[in-house]
């Protein structure tokens, strides 16, 4: 054979492989799967991109994740990504060539205590070629075994690693690659190929075709398993989660990160046809500029805002929407009807005229103990005059007709009284507002402060009178300015302070699993969430900022409101220390006398009361019933001579205030 046929016939060969390849990548028919189809229904979390190795290297570089790498839980939850990030590392210039190709991520429950991960990359023409299926195995070495079955027609390849005993499970369905260490995801994968659910889903393909395909990745949420997501890590319910689940259906995101550690998320919300009325009706009603950091103190863990063009709008679109579930709405129209009939009061004339156009709760670190959340609603006048005309009013009909004697009570120069209709904020706002069950009240200029514990009103008051609130706080307001200053819904959570108060309530083994991974919590120090009517959505933007822990220990390190700094003996008379009492926080403002006893029954001390201040004696015991302490208090100041006395009832020391 001559040397000119044999180069002829190389370019032959040459010249029908490039056919080939134009045939494959040009002419060939298109049909390319799309890898939604793909993902099993009952996703919790969706993660997709364009460009997968580029994301994942601008995350993992961070410094917030290699900081989070740390903790044994995080690592624990990523190890599957890890294991990803080793593949993207050792292999660069093959996922280089997939960078164009869409990536999904996506988590499923696949027990009440665990979840698996499962892995959607869409190979374009290329799968045509079978190169992955060859290249596979110069992947593997000798402690992988590569094997194989048949599942519904479809080939799995199922790479077990002898080291950790666990098993990648991989199909090629047309142009995409499915993964997961978890088979049965893989098997729900090409059921889906018959028969997609999620991907047909009217709902998340609003939200997905709304978001587009924009910067590192997007992140879609699908609230329908969200709380058997979350009862992973709780066995406690929770209202707030079972609340979220029942109201959303899908959220979608697109996110950037910036050079600081800030992770900002644009995107966006839909509700369910099934929900508690006020967010459609807080859909239809505007938004407002976010005012109750004004009174917000710097110590509040959590505030939710809800804004509207005006209050007035707002109830009358949320009587309108409530109208579709005919049972519901007269039962609420029962439950006002009600309370105007036995008060002798009109509900929209003395309550929904003067509201404006925010209300908000707020989660506060407790100024008395670490047992409780001090928990308050704001409600924004649109006329203060006018607010404090009808509620004078209200709690004078409640007065008149119920047998409930409260005098208000002057603290600080804001009035605190009590507004005893049970169960009222329930009835006219929704089971959001249940807390505030029979709430005392004040007035700070256009705002009106509720909460069942009047103590909460006194550590606002305090808050306010010293300008420590959120409004004067730089790290919130730098925060802040990250969001419009208007919305509908807008969810803001310190985090530290929040930590804190979760960690109070937490049983023994929470609390063991919080301090150990505290350092991974509170490194995030600022979250918040707007949701801004759009057509018929919420367009939403989520913002966390990432900060060096100890930074953030220093920044968050606040001292306890009112509580006496300890005395140093070594300095201070002792006498001046045995008479430095703690303060004392009674819940009924009217009463005439507060105390306290040992786990034995005997009084530890007690107390004569007056607007709920210290007024008149006061006695200390020991704990077999020995007095230990007597003097008087005037509007809650120690005047005249106080005595100290020992077990034998021997004057020790005395003092003269």
């Amino acid at each position: 054979m001559t040397k000119k046929r044999i180069l002829l016939g190389i370019l032959t060969l040459f010249t029908l492989y490039v056919c080939y390849l134009v045939y494959i990548f040009v002419l060939s028919p298109k049909t390319n799967l799309q890898s939604i189809y793909l993902i099993p229904q009952d996703a919790v979390f969706i993660i997709e991109s364009e460009q997968p190795v580029e994301s994942w290297e601008k995350v993992s570089n961070s410094e917030a994740w290699n900081h989070l790498k740390k903790n044994d839980y995080f690592s624990n939850l990523t190890q599957n990504i890890q294991r990803v990030d080793g593949i993207f590392k050792d292999n660069h210039k093959l996922f280089e060539f997939f960078d164009d190709r869409s990536l999904f991520i996506s988590i499923h429950m696949i027990s009440p205590k665990d979840y698996g991960i499962f892995y959607v990359l869409d190979l374009k023409r290329i799968a045509k070629l079978q190169l992955l299926k060859t290249y596979l195995n110069t992947l593997l070495d000798d402690g992988y075994v590569l094997s194989k079955r048949t599942y519904h027609e479809h080939e799995i390849l199922e790479v077990h690693d002898r080291d950790s005993k666990e098993t990648m499970h991989l199909a090629f369905i047309k142009n995409q690659l499915v993964a997961s260490y978890t088979h049965t995801l893989v098997e729900a994968s090409i059921d889906q190929y018959n028969e997609p659910i999620l991907g047909r889903n009217l709902n998340f393909l609003e939200i997905n075709q709304k978001v587009g395909h924009e910067d590192l990745f997007r992140l879609y949420t699908q609230y329908h398993y969200f709380d058997d997501y979350i009862k992973m890590y709780s066995d406690r319910p929770s209202d707030w989660v079972k609340r979220v689940s029942e109201n959303f259906l899908f959220s979608g995101f697109y996110f950037d990160l910036d050079e600081n550690g800030t992770l900002t998320a644009n995107g966006y919300t839909n509700i369910s046809a099934v929900n508690e009325y006020y967010l459609e009706a807080l859909q239809k009603s505007g938004t407002a500029e976010r005012s109750i950091p004004k009174i917000a103190p710097n110590t509040t863990a959590l505030y939710m805002s809800y804004g509207f063009d005006s209050f007035s709008e707002f109830y009358k679109n949320f009587e309108m929407v409530q109208q579709s579930d005919p049972e519901q709405f007269d039962s609420y129209q029962e439950g006002i009807a009600k309370v105007e009939k036995f008060l002798k009061i009109d509900v929209k004339e003395h309550f929904v005229s003067w509201i404006g156009d925010e209300i908000g709760v707020l989660q506060i670190k407790s100024h008395i103990n670490q047992g409780k959340n001090d928990l308050a609603l704001v409600l924004k006048a649109n006329n203060a005059k006018d607010a404090k005309t009808n509620l004078d009013f209200v709690v004078e009909q409640i007065r008149k007709k119920t047998p409930v004697k409260f005098k208000a009570v002057d603290y600080k120069g804001y009035e605190i009284n009590f507004l005893s209709i049970k169960g009222f904020f329930k009835m006219l706002l929704g089971g959001r507002f249940d807390e505030f069950d029979k709430p005392y009240f004040t007035q700070m200029d256009d705002f009106v402060v509720f909460s069942d514990n009047p103590n909460t009103l006194k550590g606002i008051i305090d808050k306010v009178t010293a300008g420590e609130t959120l409004s004067t706080n730089e790290e919130f307001r730098k925060f802040d300015e990250q969001f419009d200053s208007e919305s509908t819904v807008f969810a803001y959570s310190n985090v530290p302070l929040l930590f804190d108060n979760m960690y109070a309530l937490a049983d023994a083994p929470t609390k063991q699993k919080m301090r150990k991974n505290k350092d991974f919590i509170i490194c995030f120090p600022q979250v918040g969430l707007q949701l801004t009517p759009e057509d018929e959505l919420f367009e939403s933007r989520l913002v966390l900022n990432y900060r060096d822990v100890e930074e953030v220990k220093k920044t968050n390190n606040l001292p306890k409101q009112s509580e006496p700094s300890t005395p140093n003996l070594a300095t201070t008379e002792i006498t001046d220390a045995v008479f430095d009492l703690k303060p004392i926080y009674p819940n009924d403002l009217n009463a005439d006398s507060f105390s306290k006893k040992y786990a034995n029954g005997n009084i530890r001390f007690e107390v004569e009361l007056k607007d709920g201040l210290k007024h008149g004696r006061y006695q200390e015991f020991y704990f077999d019933g020995t007095r230990k302490i007597r003097g008087r208090f005037r509007n809650d100041e120690q005047v005249g001579t106080w005595r100290f006395y020992n077990q034998e009832g021997e004057q020790i020391f005395k003092k003269r205030f």
